[in-house]
């Protein structure tokens, strides 16, 4: 395996540890229907950093941030889904 192929693979390696890291959240979230204690600014916020990182792993063909963010954005998405949903 030549390097540059090895840099991405950890890139992906990398990328899907941080993706995983929202699981947790998403499972506490759906399981308590409670998310009062996740800020809606914060949440707000990370999703437009996301949507900006899709953005440029996009127009730099860095696949690894691109499907990082992709997952990223659906899970961070589904927490605040909930958020506005069992805030109600």
């Amino acid at each position: 395996m030549n390097s540059s192929l090895a840099i991405e693979w950890l890139g992906y390696l990398a990328g899907g540890l941080t993706a995983a890291s929202f699981l947790p959240q998403v499972i506490r979230t759906w399981r308590t229907r409670s998310a009062a204690d996740l800020s809606l600014g914060m949440l707000t916020l990370y999703l437009s950093s996301t949507v900006l990182w899709l953005v440029y792993g996009w127009l730099a063909k860095a696949w690894p941030v691109l499907a990082t963010n992709i997952a990223i954005f659906f899970l961070a998405g589904m927490i605040l889904g909930m958020k506005l949903t069992f805030g109600k």
